[in-house]
């Protein structure tokens, strides 16, 4: 499972929103199910951050963040995310030696139904 999160820090954040972010991915490293990482920073808007984690699982995903340190460093830089999906399933991996890893979605066949809500 790939988390890809976009951030947008607040006006004049600049190097010490990059050292809370680099705090977040850290303790994030150490939750369980976690298998890498990286933190980036767009290359034509100093403004825009990624956040890239990558899971044994959805559900270690989930876990991590639940954790306390997760919830006291990584949540004040994670509540600067654009608001958009950020939790995506890898299908399709292709390694440095070109060989192809396919997986089946785990997704269940209802997921994208939500049911309506009265307009009362």
């Amino acid at each position: 499972m790939i988390a890809a999160v976009q951030l947008r820090p607040a006006a004049g954040a600049g190097a010490a929103f990059g050292e809370q972010a680099a705090a977040a991915l850290r303790v994030l490293a150490g939750r369980p199910g976690f298998r890498r990482g990286s933190l980036g920073r767009a290359t034509d808007d100093s403004t825009a951050w990624l956040l890239l984690t990558e899971w044994d699982s959805v559900g270690a995903y989930r876990r991590a963040l639940g954790g306390f340190e997760v919830k006291l460093q990584a949540t004040p830089v994670l509540a600067q995310a654009l608001d958009q999906p950020s939790a995506f399933e890898e299908l399709l991996v292709i390694d440095d030696s070109g060989a192809e890893h396919r997986a089946a979605s785990d997704r269940a066949p209802d997921a994208d139904w939500a049911p309506r809500h009265p307009s009362g």
